[in-house]
């Protein structure tokens, strides 16, 4: 931990020499010059807006797989008692402004009757063709207050002009039709996923042409992408961004997609940016995007949905959470109970605002200017702030609480209209037996929101240091005492019956040779690399039911993980019989989590060969992350 004391000493005694003069209240202080690039009015509304749902659905909802290849007979598509009013009341509830919705995935199904593809819900069994679910839900999105946004993939794999120069203005139609034809749009998704990295057509986007496409019939819409030019993705699909959190993107020589800026800079922007680009997380309550009936007990617990609420929003992040409607076309009420219970435990952690009797003193404020006075950090007005003088980047604000409280939480943020400064900050509290402050929590960037999370302390007297770019310019700040939130779910059903066999099996490479039981021994956070692409087969010590396999990789978007593979099943190890054969574990690279392979009727077998045959990083010398192999039984 950084020690703050001594490092801004003889900064903060300059800046109360410098203020000494501007302590008089002025009749006119001019406000701070704007610092760096600046979001855009739409930007600003977007981030305000800080959390909404994302909902996948189409025809790998009902082929429960996570990417569909396009040759799907568009009549699986049918839900039975679809009912969007239900979504966007289950989002109100919970407390989202908004919902996204996948118009069309990349098997290029379309959940609107689109006059440019033959794959569409024309051609599906749902209300025999006649039901329009952008319609539906753009419908109920007014309905309910809420605002409306589209996720429509360039990439197309059903589409015939998918690889020809062609496509790029039949997605621009797409995309117009889409676009003026539903009402007001917030936020237009794209991604990059491009037919040639899944060994298939390469199509060249025109990105440009897309995007005009949508600010002609949008104007206020926010582009996602890798690199915008509205909102970037976070870097990975876990629910976390970085604990320090540009909202600025050098964009030149980037594109969406393969040609994006590595992940890590994704997860942090960078520092002097060329452009306002701020980060959404993107992450699904369940471990995969669409509704599978295998995952209904697998739901992200109410204490990790917290965590990523405090890893995004919590980190100048928008949250977009994913909610798969079920077969039926309703969200599932485990899912509606679990957001239910995460609304409650976000509003319990930040329901009382320990500083609403506490009075703050700045070292420096603008001017000595009431308008800028730092008893506005506490009104909640949004557009009131406290600012300093041109001068000082250094500085301090002191908080006396009426009387000692114990707290767990600060928050505080930026006002970025004017800009994001902010470079480093720290709490402290004062310590009467050392006659010193001392750290509580510190971090490194602010933005919209931040929130830092540290164990309870009990105190009094406390300061708030800032150090920043520019003069800092801060329109709230807040402490908290948040409830504790235990994770108490369980994430697998198989979990039981598979301990009580877990002591006889063992992992061997394809020529015999044993393999130490890391894969094995139910521990997640250990992990090991296998090299050469060595097949693994996995001894179950005697016969049993196997349902389906399922490979846990490393969970580091960077590691290299399996993404084509065959699987086999034995009763001896010597005859073997192939369930699999070059099948691929969609999207791992973006989001490496369990991996669940269900064969069509089970096997009573005791051997299982994973043979890898392609990985997400073929740069690291054909070598694979395992972190759990599991025989689903």
């Amino acid at each position: 931990m950084r020690n703050t004391c001594f490092s801004f000493a003889l900064r903060l005694a300059l800046a109360v020499f410098a203020s000494l003069g501007a302590l008089s209240s002025c009749a006119s202080v001019d406000p701070p010059q704007p610092y760096g690039p600046l979001p855009t009015e739409h930007q600003l509304r977007w981030q305000q807006m800080e959390y909404y749902m994302f909902v996948h659905f189409g025809p790998n909802t009902f082929t429960d797989v996570e990417w569909g290849d396009g040759k799907e007979d568009p009549r699986v598509f049918n839900p039975t008692a679809l009912d969007c009013r239900q979504w966007a009341a289950t989002a109100q509830a919970a407390g989202m402004k908004g919902i996204i919705l996948t118009a069309k995935h990349h098997d290029g199904f379309c959940l609107w009757p689109s006059l440019h593809s033959t794959h569409t819900v024309r051609e599906s069994a749902w209300k025999d063709g006649q039901g329009d679910v952008l319609k539906e839900l753009s419908d109920a999105c007014r309905e309910y207050g809420l605002a409306f946004g589209v996720y429509l993939s360039p990439w197309d794999q059903n589409h015939p002009a998918y690889g020809t120069p062609g496509y790029n203005q039949i997605f621009a139609n797409t995309l117009t039709e889409v676009l003026s034809g539903y009402g007001p749009v917030f936020e237009q998704w794209f991604d990059g996923a491009n037919g040639d990295a899944h060994k298939g057509k390469r199509q060249d986007y025109d990105w440009n042409l897309f995007h005009q496409t949508v600010y002609a019939h949008q104007p206020q819409a926010v582009i996602f992408s890798d690199v915008g030019p509205g909102c970037r993705w976070m870097g990975n699909e876990r629910g976390v961004a970085g604990e320090t959190n540009w909202s600025r993107l050098d964009v030149q020589g980037f594109e969406p997609g393969a040609g994006a800026p590595p992940s890590d800079t994704l997860t942090t922007g960078n520092v002097g940016g060329e452009a306002w680009i701020p980060a959404e997380t993107d992450v699904s309550i369940r471990p995969g995007w669409f509704y599978s009936p295998h995952t209904d007990d697998q739901l992200k617990s109410v204490a990790r949905l917290v965590d990523i609420y405090h890893t995004s929003v919590g980190r100048n992040s928008n949250l977009l959470l994913n909610v798969p409607p079920n077969r039926q076309g309703r969200i599932h009420p485990t899912d509606s109970a679990r957001l239910m219970d995460f609304r409650r435990a976000v509003e319990e952690s930040f329901a009382h605002n320990l500083l609403d009797a506490a009075t703050l003193s700045a070292l420096n404020t603008r001017g000595g200017s009431q308008k800028y006075n730092v008893a506005h950090l506490l009104d909640d007005v949004y557009h009131r702030y406290w600012a300093t003088d041109d001068s000082v980047a250094a500085t301090a604000i002191e908080i006396l609480l009426p009387e000692a409280a114990t707290f767990n939480r600060f928050l505080l943020q930026e006002y970025i209209p004017l800009g994001q400064r902010v470079s480093y900050f720290a709490l402290e509290s004062w310590d009467e037996s050392a006659a010193a402050w001392s750290v509580i929590s510190e971090g490194t960037t602010v933005g919209y929101k931040r929130i830092l999370r540290f164990p309870r302390i009990k105190a009094q007297r406390l300061r708030l240091v800032v150090e920043a770019l520019a003069p800092p310019v801060l329109n709230r700040i807040g402490l908290y005492d948040a409830p504790d939130v235990y994770d108490d779910t369980r994430q697998d059903a198989n979990l039981d019956l598979v301990e009580a066999l877990r002591t006889k099996w063992s992992v061997a490479s394809h020529g015999g040779v044993l393999l130490p039981s890391v894969m094995i021994d139910g521990d997640l956070r250990t992990t090991i690399v296998v090299g050469g692409m060595e097949p693994l087969i996995l001894n179950l010590g005697e016969r049993l039911a196997l349902r389906g396999f399922a490979y846990v990789p490393d969970d580091k978007t960077t590691a290299s993980h399996i993404v084509r593979y065959n699987l086999a099943v034995s009763v001896d190890g010597k005859q073997w019989k192939e369930v699999k054969r070059s099948a691929v574990f969609h999207n791992i690279k973006n989001n490496p989590i369990r991996q669940d392979v269900r064969f069509d009727k089970p096997a009573f077998v005791q051997f299982v060969r994973l043979e890898p045959l392609e990985t997400t990083q073929p740069d690291q010398g054909n070598t694979y992350s395992v972190a759990e192999i599991i025989p689903i039984l």
